[in-house]
C-alpha cells in the first residue's frame, strides 16, 4: 500500500487501485489534533458510518466497495473505496441554530447568507434545514463559512444545487431516523466527490459523531448550551483550558477521554440499535 495522504482523523492509502480510507482514533477540535486519542474511535467511526452508507444509499451513491477486504492491521477501522475527485466545498446542513452558526447570526442576522427570524437562541429549531458550507481549509488552517453564490463559483451552478439538495435530503433522513431513538441532529458536515464517470458520489464519512452535532431530545432546552453525544464536549473542554485553538493542542486528561469515548459508543448504540463489541 502507499500512503497518499494524512488528515486530521483518516489516513488514506492506495491499494490494488482502489482507496483505502482508514479512520484513527485522533481527536481534532477547532481543525487541531490534540496530542492524545481516544480508544475505538476510529472503529466506532467506521462502524456508524457503514451503517447509514446504507440507509442513504437511495438518496445518493457512495464510495464503499468493502469493509472486510482490508488489510488485517486496519480490520475494523477502515473500509476500501472508489477514487473519487473530491469536490472543494464542506457540504453542512443545519436543522438546529448553534455554534459557529449561531455567532454569524447574532452578527448578521443570517448563516452562510440564509436570512433567519429574528429572536432566535443557541439550540433553536430552525422553520426548516438550511445549506451553510464552508470552505476546506488547508491541513492547520480552519474553515471558514461561504456562501450558496460562492459555492456556484468553486463548481458551477448545476453542481451547487444538486450538493445543497443532497445534502439537505440526507439530512432529513438522518434526523427523522434518530429522532425515532430519541436524538436530534443539530447539524451534519457531507463531502461529495466524482467518480470516473462523472457522478456525483458520497464520500468520507456520513452521520458521525465527529461530523454531526447529536442532541438527547429529552432534554432539548433552546437558550443554553445542548448537552451533546459528540465531539462537543471536547471542544468545550479544550476551550477551558484557556487554549486559542492553534497548534499544539492541549494533553487530554483520562477522564476527558473516557467521557468523549462514552458519548461517541452510547450515540453509536442508540442510532443503530446495536451493541457496541
Amino acid at each position: 500500500m502507499k500512503l497518499l495522504h494524512s488528515g486530521k482523523v483518516r489516513d488514506v492509502y492506495e491499494d490494488r487501485g482502489d482507496i483505502i480510507l482508514v479512520a484513527s482514533d485522533r481527536l481534532s477540535v477547532y481543525d487541531v489534533i490534540l496530542p492524545t486519542p481516544v480508544p475505538d474511535k476510529g472503529a466506532v467511526l467506521t462502524a456508524l458510518s457503514l451503517w447509514w452508507f446504507e440507509r442513504v444509499a437511495s438518496l445518493v451513491p457512495n464510495h464503499v466497495l468493502s469493509a472486510t477486504d482490508v488489510p488485517e492491521e486496519f480490520a475494523g477501522r477502515a473500509v476500501r473505496c472508489r477514487r473519487l475527485e473530491m469536490l472543494p466545498v464542506e457540504c453542512v446542513a443545519r436543522g438546529y441554530l448553534t455554534g459557529g452558526g449561531l455567532t454569524e447570526y447574532r452578527a448578521t442576522g443570517s448563516v452562510s447568507g440564509v436570512p433567519l427570524p429574528p429572536g432566535l437562541q443557541d439550540g433553536s429549531r430552525l422553520p426548516e434545514p438550511i445549506f451553510t458550507p464552508s470552505s476546506k481549509a488547508p491541513m492547520g488552517q480552519h474553515d471558514e463559512a461561504i456562501t450558496f453564490a460562492q459555492v456556484e463559483d468553486l463548481v458551477g451552478a448545476e453542481t451547487a444545487a444538486r450538493l445543497r439538495d443532497l445534502t439537505l435530503e440526507v439530512y432529513r433522513l438522518g434526523a427523522e431516523i434518530t429522532e425515532k431513538n430519541g436524538i436530534l441532529l443539530a447539524d451534519t458536515k457531507l463531502e461529495f466527490g466524482r467518480d470516473a464517470a462523472g457522478e456525483i458520489v458520497l464520500g468520507d464519512e456520513v452521520l458521525t459523531p465527529d461530523s454531526s452535532r447529536f442532541w438527547p431530545a429529552d432534554d432539548w432546552e433552546p437558550g443554553r448550551p445542548q448537552h451533546s453525544f459528540d465531539k462537543q464536549y471536547a471542544r468545550e473542554w479544550a476551550v477551558s483550558t484557556g487554549w486559542d485553538k492553534t497548534e499544539p493542542g492541549p494533553e487530554v486528561p483520562p477522564e476527558v477521554v473516557a467521557a468523549v469515548r462514552a458519548r461517541y459508543i452510547e450515540v453509536y448504540e442508540r442510532i443503530t440499535s446495536r451493541e457496541w463489541r
